[in-house]
């Protein structure tokens, strides 16, 4: 039985994920980035920072990436909606972004979805 292809990470600002998004919805496949503000050996989870907005990120299945907290890391994986609506990244992919020009990476995620919105006819296809 076949199985069904791994979707995209969908870049997403860690201000962008709240209750009311559209990206705030169990299983979806996101792409997040962030300074690590913490992280506990013992359970693999991982805590991000943008400004004042923060997403807990689980790096069980990361077992190469070498976690250092007050470093940059960009992660994809797939969104986990706990009962008390707090939201886990299920991360399957992770590296280190340290040097990353944030102000440029805002610049061109904004350009990347202006282009988007004028261009693709069908952005679900």
């Amino acid at each position: 039985m076949a199985s069904s292809p791994t979707e995209s990470g969908a870049l997403v600002l860690l201000q962008e994920l709240h209750p009311c998004s559209p990206h705030f919805k169990q299983g979806a496949s996101l792409r997040v980035t962030g300074k690590l503000q913490e992280y506990s050996v013992e359970t693999a989870i991982a805590t991000v920072v943008d400004g004042n907005d923060s997403l807990k990120i689980d790096t069980k299945l990361l077992r190469e990436l070498n976690i250092r907290v007050g470093s940059m890391y960009q992660f994809i994986g797939e969104l986990h909606i706990q009962h008390d609506n707090e939201a886990v990244l299920q991360a399957r992919v992770g590296r280190n972004v340290d040097g990353i020009d944030l102000k440029l990476y805002y610049q061109s995620l904004q350009l990347l979805r202006q282009f988007q919105a004028n261009h693709l006819k069908n952005p679900t296809a």
